[in-house]
């Protein structure tokens, strides 16, 4: 006699468990183990020692006057508390002094992190007593200096002034699946983390979402990627530090180095751990937004919606839980989300392909767009008002047990797969290989 599988998926700070049927066998989609490093603090130790493709941190503060250290937002569970004592340590054990040394937080076009919110994200009392901590506030003409035009598509290229006059730039960030990017952390924590609002809604802008190419884990023709590169050389380049977590938030990889460099090497290491094949796709596919920080709003959830649809029976039912415990989003995203709503998804697409330049925001309704186009979504949630559910664009429920047996139960075909990290783990469907 077969007995159900439960299965927990990540909600919040903690988790919502699910009841699925063992028969037929349902596909857990998870990464797999992955080495933890025993020792957090002699790991940083040893990649700050150990550069990739540059001189030490501390040989290039000796020749410098000034550093500035990107951090991500409060939206990434980036491990902030382990590197940045050590990595400002070395900053002085150069030669400078802590009024020589900013963090600037890369917030893109998210709002700021400040107060409790930014003793949380900082994670080191110590660094907050010693060192200026700012906000990247995209808007904010004075911030930024032009530094230049992308050759390929000729964006124009505004970066935040104190890492463009900064002798060292330093990206620090979280290397992990991105829907649009390929991967997050290096090039990316610069921009759109630290540009200005035009330059990130330039390559934000409907044309560049709507690229093929524009997707999880992928390099290779992204028109994001590339003008991320193109802006790193514009700038005269930087170095990063790069941390990969376990599913459990555990460091298993860092490194430090130049930018380009040393972000290739940390995504080498992840991609035999979050790309995960599969050789079918399923009628009812549950995910995850990866709970806290990550599913802190509406806007972010839809990350999740996206790197599963690969998967996705065509007219399928895609069932998403996130917490939204802070709501749903910035007002141009609650604006572009009621176009959505109101024309539906291809009137909006149909709209914004003729800008050359996206609305703020407005690029996060594009992709969800994407599932919308390959099936049901339904979203489980007890963070979202009447009046904010009926904007999703989705069908918002508050049980996930009784969705999930809804959908069974409506449906001849019971397949179902369950990816319990969402966004952080991507199944990787190739259609060309299933094609009779």
């Amino acid at each position: 006699m077969n007995s159900d599988t439960l299965v927990e998926l990540r909600y919040g700070r903690g988790h919502l468990g699910l009841t699925v049927p063992s028969s037929p066998p349902p596909a857990i989609i998870r990464k797999p183990p992955m080495p933890v490093l025993a020792s957090p603090a002699d790991a940083v130790k040893e990649a700050l020692n150990n550069p990739i493709g540059c001189l030490s941190l501390c040989q290039q503060a000796e020749r410098s006057e000034s550093a500035c250290i990107l951090i991500c937002d409060i939206t990434r569970p980036v491990p902030n508390h382990l590197f940045l004592r050590p990595l400002i340590e070395e900053l002085l054990k150069g030669g400078l002094t802590t009024d020589q040394i900013c963090i600037l937080v890369a917030t893109g076009l998210h709002r700021p992190n400040e107060g409790s919110e930014l003793e949380e994200l900082i994670g080191d009392p110590w660094v907050l007593e010693n060192i200026s901590v700012e906000n990247n506030f995209a808007t904010r003409d004075a911030d930024h200096v032009f530094v230049g035009k992308t050759d390929t598509r000729g964006t124009v290229v505004r970066l935040n002034r104190r890492l463009v006059n900064a002798d060292l730039r330093i990206a620090t960030g979280l290397v992990e699946p991105h829907f649009m990017a390929g991967y997050s952390g290096g090039r990316k924590v610069i921009a759109p983390g630290v540009a200005h609002h035009e330059t990130i809604r330039t390559f934000h802008s409907a044309r560049f979402m709507n690229d093929s190419a524009t997707t999880s884990c992928n390099f290779i023709g992204n028109p994001l990627h590339e003008e991320q590169l193109e802006i790193i050389r514009l700038l005269g380049g930087a170095m990063a530090v790069n941390t990969v977590l376990d599913e459990d938030r555990q460091l298993s990889h860092i490194n430090f180095g130049e930018i380009i460099a040393s972000h290739a090497e940390a995504v080498d290491f992840v991609r035999g751990y979050c790309e995960i094949d599969c050789d079918r796709q399923y009628q009812t596919v549950v995910t995850s937004a990866a709970g806290y920080p990550l599913d802190k709003t509406y806007y972010q959830t839809i990350k999740g919606m996206v790197c599963a649809m690969q998967i996705l029976k065509p007219g399928g039912n895609l069932l998403i839980v996130s917490e939204i415990s802070e709501g749903f989003g910035s007002n141009e995203f609650r604006e572009a989300q009621r176009r959505l709503v109101a024309g539906g998804p291809q009137a909006f697409l149909d709209d914004i392909l003729q800008k050359p330049f996206a609305d703020i925001d407005e690029w996060q309704t594009q992709m969800q767009t994407k599932p919308m186009f390959c099936g049901q979504i339904h979203l489980v949630t007890s963070g979202l008002s009447d009046e904010e559910a009926s904007i999703t664009g989705v069908q918002v429920q508050s049980d996930l047990q009784s969705i999930f047996n809804k959908c069974l139960d409506s449906s001849a075909d019971r397949s179902v797969a369950v990816i319990p990290e969402g966004p952080y783990v991507i199944p990787m469907y190739r259609h060309s290989a299933h094609v009779a």
